[in-house]
């Protein structure tokens, strides 16, 4: 499968590395050297990154935070990983465009849809932050809405597995991996992919999605250049 623009979803989890919380620099540094290989490849690729790393909305309702507060702390720490993405990314020598879809001005432009395809074709990486804009809705949500918006020809979700399994692999050895799933077989065994409303949207809108691992330096690469790695799921 050949893609001329990609919605990569990162997990904010992902950017801890072995750390407790917060982001790792080696873990940082090899996803921006990754992407620009992907670039390099002539794909047009915009970003979703999630904010697990440092604050997470479950994390609100539990010490008695209102559910929407909480999730605008959660829109915040997206936005701290988006900086520190874009700043990565740029270390490397590509050009990039920080969105939010909460104003602030003064370090992230306002989500604009045709302003983020204009960036996408003149070859910018183009990060969204700050979820949808909403409370209640997840970064994986903010990831289908967006793929849709832009025209993406798919949602590639980077996670720290290699793919979608019958069970966790990491605590079932006798877990089955899919090279290939149908949304209707995702629904139907309850198979982790992603949250009910982002999965929806992309049934609905046919936008296929791609699980596979992020971790592995040069995966991403793989993936769009042709090569069977993760999972793929499709009408």
């Amino acid at each position: 499968m050949k893609f001329k623009r990609i919605l990569l979803k990162l997990s904010g989890e992902a950017l801890m590395g072995n750390k407790q919380y917060g982001i790792d620099a080696e873990r940082l540094n090899q996803y921006a050297r990754d992407i620009k290989e992907a670039k390099e490849l002539g794909v047009e690729i915009a970003l979703v990154i999630g904010g697990g790393n440092i604050f997470r909305g479950v994390q609100a309702e539990e010490n008695g935070i209102d559910k929407a507060q909480g999730d605008y702390m959660g829109m915040l720490a997206t936005m701290i990983n988006g900086i520190a993405l874009q700043s990565a990314i740029e270390n490397v020598g590509v050009y990039t465009r920080l969105m939010s879809a909460v104003q602030m001005d003064q370090f992230a432009e306002p989500y604009i849809r045709r302003r983020a395809v204009r960036h996408l074709e003149k070859g910018r990486i183009v990060i969204f932050g700050a979820g949808t804009g909403n409370p209640y809705f997840t970064t994986d949500t903010a990831a289908a809405l967006r793929a849709i918006e832009i025209g993406a020809d798919i949602v590639i979700k980077g996670t720290n597995v290699d793919g979608i399994y019958t069970a966790d692999p990491k605590k079932d050895p006798n877990a089955k991996k899919f090279d290939q799933l149908s949304f209707q077989e995702v629904y139907e065994n309850k198979y982790s992919v992603m949250d009910l409303t982002a999965f929806t949207l992309c049934e609905e809108n046919k936008k296929p999605i791609w699980v596979f691992d992020m971790n592995i330096p040069g995966n991403l690469k793989k993936l769009l250049s042709g090569d069977a790695i993760g999972t793929i799921v499709t009408n």
